[in-house]
């Protein structure tokens, strides 16, 4: 597929960037989620010295792919120390839908089991000697946009956690109470996924337990609008939408700004 050649050489430029500025390197971390081995990427920029925030990056049902590296790398040169965790293990990566939609439902078939697997990934992040384990956040995209809400569900310690064109899976019960950072959501007002009804939910959920709430909602932007691979999948409801996309990664700067 053509955008995941552009995603690789946008890496490879990451990786070549002089110690006169940025100078972002890359580490592949063998973990266990019992016994399931995983694989996850972790970045940071060499020419920082000491402790910085972390940042989980949790991938899109596609798997951990190109795409969810590169967001990783993206942070790394911001500053940031990013690790893109793997939700599948076994190196699982498909362009296939219904093989995506296979995988992902797995995982969210058992919530508790999924949320233990995202906490996999964010323990990695934390044991990081680069990462300040005060100062974290986690980000994903569309099934990593719901993951990242199930750790915020579990009362991970996070300061905030940003989901990209996510389902918006609700609580249980009153287990909004549970979160303990802000909460930013970049959604598509456009996405054929997630129903008018379960937004207006999801928002009064939030509402309800006091949670500190951030909802950009984009005209006009489908599911996965962040992506520029988005259109290649034969799916009408996956659009990339180049405004949408840059307007929510400003909001996501401006929202680590604050909270870290």
């Amino acid at each position: 597929m053509k955008c995941i050649s552009l995603f690789s050489v946008a890496i490879a430029g990451l990786m070549a960037m002089t110690t006169a500025a940025a100078e972002v390197r890359s580490e592949t971390i063998s973990y266990r989620d019992g016994d399931v081995e995983l694989t996850g990427n972790l970045y940071w920029d060499d020419s920082i010295s000491g402790k910085r925030p972390g940042v989980l990056v949790v991938h899109e049902w596609w798997g951990l792919n190109d795409y969810a590296r590169w967001r990783a790398g993206q942070l790394a040169a911001m500053g940031y120390v990013a690790f893109a965790a793997d939700m599948y293990g076994g190196n699982k990566v498909t362009t296939h839908p219904s093989q995506a939609g296979e995988w992902a439902t797995a995982i969210a078939s058992n919530q508790d089991a999924w949320r233990q697997r995202g906490l996999a990934g964010l323990q990695q992040l934390s044991s990081s000697p680069l990462t300040d384990t005060n100062r974290m956040a986690a980000i994903g995209y569309c099934f990593g946009g719901s993951t990242v809400m199930q750790l915020a569900y579990a009362g991970a310690d996070l300061k905030g956690v940003v989901s990209f064109h996510g389902a918006l899976p609700l609580p249980n019960g009153d287990e909004a109470k549970n979160i303990k950072g802000r909460v930013l959501v970049e959604h598509g007002n456009a996405d054929a996924f997630v129903p008018p009804e379960r937004v207006s939910a999801f928002k009064a959920a939030m509402n309800d337990a006091g949670v500190n709430l951030t909802f950009h909602g984009h005209d006009g932007a489908r599911h996965a609008f962040t992506n520029p691979d988005a259109g290649d999948f034969g799916i009408d409801n996956l659009k990339y939408d180049a405004a949408a996309d840059e307007s929510s990664w400003r909001s996501m700067q401006q929202f680590f700004r604050e909270i870290f």
